[in-house]
């Protein structure tokens, strides 16, 4: 390598490594936001506090063959739905299950409820769910079943239908369909 030749080099090298320097810097400046950061919001996802007292529900007296159906039902179900972890009750722990703070809560072995001739029924994830609002919650309850399950959704969390589907594939594991399902159930 001759004299000219590694001059050239080194003005091309001190005029390269400022000048890159110098490109990087304004654009890290110019990506920088104005403001400082603001406080650090909560996650929407973020899992929420919640109660581990037990959850006080009724434990009606069941027939020998619904007592099973609810035993079984209620070893299918999971641990949590979404953020919800599964909290004690008070009574009928082989019949009844709650999720959450406020509870959403599954009652096996209810009555079937009366299906006004104008009310929907919903088939959500195989199984047939009547719905009915209340003042504080929407009540889920099963019309295709040899054992009714209602699922219990307090007015707080929204969209009750798609907590209640959670519920749709241990009702399916454990309990038995109805002989002749209500018209709008069918498949």
């Amino acid at each position: 390598m001759d004299r000219t030749t590694r001059q050239a080099a080194l003005w091309a090298t001190a005029v390269a490594v400022p000048l890159t320097l110098i490109v990087a810097l304004v654009a890290i400046l110019a990506t920088r936001p104005d403001d400082p950061p603001a406080a650090a919001e909560p996650s929407p996802t973020a899992p929420r506090p919640q109660s581990t007292a037990a959850v006080a529900m009724p434990a009606p007296a069941l027939s020998t063959r619904a007592a099973t159906v609810c035993r079984a039902l209620l070893s299918r179900l999971p641990a949590s739905i979404r953020d919800l972890s599964q909290r004690p009750v008070t009574d009928g722990p082989e019949q009844n299950a709650a999720y959450g703070d406020p509870a959403i809560t599954v009652s096996c072995g209810v009555p079937m409820p009366a299906i006004p001739a104008t009310d929907l029924v919903y088939p959500l994830s195989r199984v047939c769910w009547h719905s009915a609002d209340r003042p504080d919650a929407t009540e889920w309850t099963t019309v295709d079943r040899e054992v009714p399950v209602r699922v219990t959704v307090p007015k707080r969390y929204e969209q009750p239908g798609q907590w209640t589907i959670a519920f749709s594939d241990p009702v399916v594991a454990a309990v038995p369909s109805l002989k002749q399902i209500p018209t709008g159930c069918g498949p």
